[in-house]
């Protein structure tokens, strides 16, 4: 079994029954700049559109409080039956110790309170796990943390589907949108790659009532014109077996089109030896998340209100 936190890296253990005790067998290690004493996890709840009550991990230094302006990033996942209990996540571990809030919620659709969480935020109940997000977002700004100028949302694959929706329902929460490995044309999703296998878990566009809820939600549906989207970072890769990468291609296309702002800023990645994820290989990965981290990093200031740092030069 193991053992990770937002602070401890993961450690493997072999338990032996029969001598009452486990053998640690891995400990990753733990990075040299990073100050576990410094760092505070706390555990909160907030209500949802409907009333639900949802609980959120909040991970900064100590000496970051609430004032309105802490460089922010909200991630989450929110289906599959997946649980996003706290685990070590290098870039966030570096985006706190830099003075930045890390925040993760639990979803409904994903399996921390077991499978009528998870059924709560599936098929046509798709839209409750978009509204847990929003009203995490909303709870940020509302309880001093941080404002929409310095929030910023990422989320990878199903994570992405949850950004692209973010994006396109309630573009003036966020200062940034990282948008990984995403489903965002929810009316095709299901005739590229393996995608027919998820039809239980978000239903398909070839059932006219199915049809009905995706169109609804559908991300790349609900993009138009004259809207003042905030800048967004698509990554996909070509080798992607799982999702296709033309919900990334097509999706940032559509904005880019459909942006009256010159300034807009609208960015695709694309990996071209690559795949979904699993098996990237380490300097990929660490590519990735340097792209990702810099470009959230630059749309929320992170750093630059510090004296001698590129915002006061």
């Amino acid at each position: 079994y193991t053992f990770q936190s937002f602070t401890q890296p993961l450690i493997a253990f072999v338990a032996d029954a029969r001598a009452g005790r486990a053998n640690e067998i891995v400990r990753l290690p733990m990075p040299e700049r990073l100050n576990v004493a410094s760092i505070a996890v706390e555990q909160t709840r907030y209500r949802s559109r409907d009333g639900t009550e949802i609980s959120m991990f909040l991970v900064h230094r100590k000496d970051v409080r609430p004032t309105r302006e802490v460089p922010t990033l909200l991630t989450g996942y929110g289906g599959f039956n997946i649980s996003r209990t706290p685990a070590y996540y290098p870039g966030a571990a570096a985006w706190v110790e830099a003075g930045g809030l890390f925040a993760l919620p639990n979803l409904r659709g994903g399996g921390e309170y077991g499978e009528r969480w998870h059924r709560a935020g599936m098929l046509a109940n798709k839209q409750n796990v978009f509204d847990d997000f929003h009203a995490a977002a909303e709870t940020l700004v509302s309880s001093g943390w941080t404002r929409p100028e310095r929030l910023a949302i990422s989320g990878g694959s199903n994570g992405g589907l949850l950004v692209g929706a973010a994006l396109t329902q309630r573009p003036e929460l966020f200062a940034a949108v990282c948008c990984a490995v995403p489903l965002l044309d929810m009316l095709r999703y299901q005739n590229f790659r393996i995608a027919r296998i998820w039809i239980a878990e978000y239903g398909s566009a070839e059932d006219q009532d199915q049809f009905a809820w995706l169109r609804e939600y559908s991300p790349y549906h609900h993009v138009r014109a004259g809207v003042r989207y905030p800048p967004v970072l698509f990554t996909t890769a070509e080798g992607d077996s799982r999702v296709d990468p033309m919900h990334a291609r097509k999706m940032a296309a559509l904005l880019q089109a459909q942006s009256e702002d010159p300034a807009s800023v609208v960015l695709l990645r694309v990996d071209r030896d690559a795949g979904h994820g699993i098996g990237k290989p380490l300097d990929k990965q660490v590519d990735d998340l340097a792209d990702q981290y810099a470009f959230i990093a630059w749309r929320t200031r992170l750093g630059m209100d510090e004296p001698g740092m590129l915002g006061q030069r």
